[in-house]
């Protein structure tokens, strides 16, 4: 791609001893991290300002080459510009870069070397005192020939920052991990998870399944789980079983899926008699790290649920709620998703979305703020609602995401995930403990999250215990 600016060189025989050209630039965080992310220089001293404080400068400066890099998008583009070959470059550097200073590349030549058509320039970066920054002196071998071309025009990148899983992570600290019934881990993967959630502090595992296979798949893994308590179980159903009673016998307060489908685990989980049921549908969320959106997403349901009804529409987002609640939002914005905002006979889910509404007025739903139908740019994006003249506590703030059914959900949560680079952490409520759904493609980032939020709700259920009965209006 390029842009309508022209950039032109200058040849070795129009340089003339003296000519200058300069560029200035005010240095960002987004330029120090984007520095960091293709040079691979995560000094602390340029990235985090709790190390930073205790170095030389007490505070977060720029890399050194940042302003060396300067100086050569001054040689590549103005003086000699396009054609000129980097031969040689001398830096020193004089005082630190702090964020927000504008400096000034500055280059000045001081010889020229007929033989080779080399140009020899002292280089200097000033900051916005004038103070000199960076010294040194650049040998170029200059074009011989004319060359004017249209600038480049640069992709569009930002910086993804995922801080909210961070954040959730840090809440679970200095608390002790609950006792966690990792049902079936008999794949290198699935122990890895379990091995990285208990050295982060979140969980304490206890390995349900094929003690042969368990061990074996430790062994492939490279991970000693010598610390960790293990439950013998025949296959995988049997694994099911016995981690559900477990936790029907106080030994675990967490349930994590290993290797096994989600079909098996969910049917020990949902049997009548020796299950873990409550008088809440139980149902699945996402809790997903959009990049460029300022908070989490709750998106339910996108994995258990294929068409709710509308009673079990409604326990789906009291889940939701109690789960948004637990993650510190006190009063949840609660978008019932449809193809369109306004309520059509012929589509279902406006009609249901309008009756959760009322039922939510009439204090069946309670803990948050419900509107639909609306469909998802006027349910997340203010200047969308706008736009279409919705007047809503919700319309462009919605912080849970309701979806028609499973489908819909499943295809929300992974077109972000895979065309938006967000993170879905999934957990599953409503039953007696919070159930830990993770997948194979998930980052560490990701598992970590899932385990870190189902901690959280393991701590808070003596206070809001999802899956508990609605009290009564």
């Amino acid at each position: 791609m390029t842009g309508g600016e022209l950039i032109e060189n200058r040849t070795f025989d129009e340089i003339a001893v003296g000519d200058e050209a300069s560029a200035t630039r005010t240095l960002s965080v987004e330029d120090t991290e984007l520095f960091a992310l293709v040079s691979g220089d995560v000094n602390p001293a340029q990235l985090d300002p709790g190390d930073a404080a205790t170095n030389l400068f007490h505070h977060v400066i720029a890399h050194g080459m940042w302003g060396g890099g300067l100086i050569s998008a001054v040689l590549g583009t103005q003086l000699p510009g396009p054609g000129s070959i980097y031969v040689s470059q001398s830096l020193h550097f004089l005082k630190p870069v702090d964020l927000g200073d504008t400096i000034t590349a500055h280059v000045r030549v001081v010889e020229k070397r007929a033989e080779d058509c080399t140009v020899v320039l002292d280089c200097r970066c000033l900051n916005q005192d004038g103070a000199e920054v960076i010294t040194g002196q650049a040998e170029v071998r200059a074009p011989c020939e004319k060359i004017s071309r249209q600038r480049v025009a640069l992709p569009d990148v930002r910086v993804s920052h995922h801080d909210a899983y961070r954040l959730l992570i840090e809440r679970t600290q200095g608390a002790d991990p609950p006792a966690t019934a990792v049902v079936h881990p008999c794949t290198a993967q699935a122990i890895i998870a379990a091995v990285d959630a208990a050295r982060e502090g979140l969980i304490e595992p206890i390995l349900v399944g094929p003690a042969k296979k368990i061990q074996a798949a430790a062994r492939e893994a490279g991970q000693d789980i010598s610390a960790f308590r293990l439950v013998d179980a025949e296959h995988s159903h049997a694994a099911a079983a016995r981690a559900v009673a477990l936790v029907r016998a106080g030994e675990a307060r967490l349930l994590m899926k290993g290797s096994l489908h989600t079909d098996e685990l969910m049917g020990a989980i949902v049997a009548r008699d020796t299950g873990l049921r409550t008088e809440r549908r139980i149902s699945h969320a996402y809790v997903m790290d959009v990049p460029g959106h300022p908070a989490p997403l709750i998106i339910t349901d996108a994995a258990i649920n294929i068409t709710p009804s509308l009673e079990e529409k409604a326990d789906i987002i009291r889940n939701a709620i109690d789960l948004a609640h637990v993650l510190g939002i006190a009063e949840p914005k609660v978008a019932i998703l449809s193809a369109v905002e306004t309520v059509n006979p012929i589509l279902p889910s406006t009609l249901e979305a309008a009756a959760l509404c009322k039922m939510a007025d009439r204090g069946q739903i309670l803990g948050g703020i419900l509107d639909g139908p609306l469909a998802l740019d006027n349910a997340i994006s203010e200047a969308a609602a706008q736009e279409k003249g919705i007047v809503s506590p919700v319309a462009g703030k919605a912080e849970i995401l309701v979806v028609p059914n499973l489908e819909a959900g499943n295809m929300l949560a992974k077109q972000l995930t895979f065309l938006g680079g967000a993170d879905a952490a999934g957990v599953v409520l409503g039953a007696r403990v919070p159930i830990i759904l993770t997948s194979r493609a998930d980052s560490l980032r990701t598992r970590l999250a899932s385990c870190a939020i189902a901690a959280l709700l393991a701590r808070a259920a003596p206070k809001a215990a999802p899956g508990l009965p609605v009290p009564a209006s």
